[in-house]
């Protein structure tokens, strides 16, 4: 398990996960308006992007599928 938590992002990715974050929680603050369900989910999307963002981790190249960044 301690392989598949490894660190496998560069800065640029990091900093692109960092912004999809930021983007997520913006959002979820809006969505609370207009569905808790919705506000919800995309805060959590949004904080499990901000822990890949800090974490230098990707789930999908964890996981073999190739990114861009």
């Amino acid at each position: 398990m301690k392989n598949f938590f490894s660190p496998n992002l560069g800065n640029s990715g990091r900093l692109i996960r960092g912004l999809i974050a930021v983007g997520f929680f913006i959002g979820s603050w809006f969505a609370f308006g207009v569905s808790t369900w919705l506000g919800i989910v995309l805060a959590a999307s949004g904080g499990f992007v901000l822990f890949e963002a800090l974490r230098s981790w990707c789930a999908f190249r964890a996981c073999g599928i190739k990114t861009r960044f």
